[in-house]
């Protein structure tokens, strides 16, 4: 019952977000057809784009894990550049309603995160070594601190009437939305309510810097010669993963 719970509240929220989101897409479009989106002196508007895309990149990249085609992949990493949380929520809202009650009932969301279909030897991908992926979360992270810090110095405050385009307004919200969405996953991921509330406190203060650290501390909880995508399960998950012939076969992004 408490799973189903959830899981109805989860599908609520997903659904209220991305109307949310494309009400705010036609608000947008109707205040300044988004032409303030490329004004490239409007230095907070490009820390807030860049900052968004660091989040895009890391669902995308689940995305990739999850979708056994490339083609349907790529049109979905497309509509998650173009439309951003829109995509994101509407992808997974369908995820649950894909959910047979046997999955539902058990655990939805590793489920929801897990990718089921196998692939065959041609269309078989390996994806990055945690090694790799270690300085790719790295760079990610110093390179919005490194924006972040450049933006306080050169532009000032962000909290400024003028900083708050509507551009800016809809960018930000959509980042936001997209937060809540790593904040279940992160929710999911830890064991400690505490814990997960610090660090989704932390994510939604400080956005991708956080999430680039939390990244990394989780790959550094696997070894080199495992597969990066057991990243996206907590602890007893990947347990399963690791125990499952089949499912360690397809733990590849």
């Amino acid at each position: 019952m408490v799973a189903s719970a959830a899981l109805v509240a989860l599908k609520t929220l997903l659904s209220v977000l991305a109307c949310v989101m494309c009400a705010m897409f036609v608000w947008g479009f109707v205040m300044d057809g988004w032409s303030s989106c490329f004004d490239i002196h409007a230095r907070w508007m490009v820390a807030a784009l860049i900052d968004f895309y660091i989040h895009v990149a890391i669902i995308g990249a689940w995305v990739v894990y999850k979708e056994s085609s490339r083609i349907r992949a790529a049109v979905l990493i497309l509509f998650l550049i173009t439309l951003g949380s829109i995509t994101t929520c509407t992808y997974i809202v369908v995820l649950l309603f894909k959910l047979s009650p046997e999955e539902s009932s058990k655990d939805p969301l590793y489920f929801v995160l897990a990718r089921h279909q196998k692939r065959d030897v041609s269309g078989h991908r390996r994806g990055p070594s945690v090694v790799t992926a270690r300085i790719i979360f790295s760079a990610l992270g110093c390179l919005m601190l490194g924006t972040f810090i450049y933006t306080l110095i050169v532009d000032g405050s962000p909290f400024r009437a003028q900083v708050f385009t509507p551009c800016m307004i809809g960018a930000t919200t959509d980042f936001y939305f997209n937060v809540v969405v790593l904040s279940v996953w992160v929710a999911y991921k830890e064991s400690s309510w505490i814990s997960a509330f610090l660090w989704i406190l932390s994510i939604v203060c400080f956005g991708s810097i956080t999430t680039c650290v939390y990244m990394l501390r989780q790959l550094f909880y696997l070894s080199p010669d495992q597969p990066v995508s057991l990243i996206i399960f907590n602890s007893s998950n990947r347990d399963l993963q690791l125990s499952d012939p089949l499912l360690m076969a397809n733990a590849y992004v």
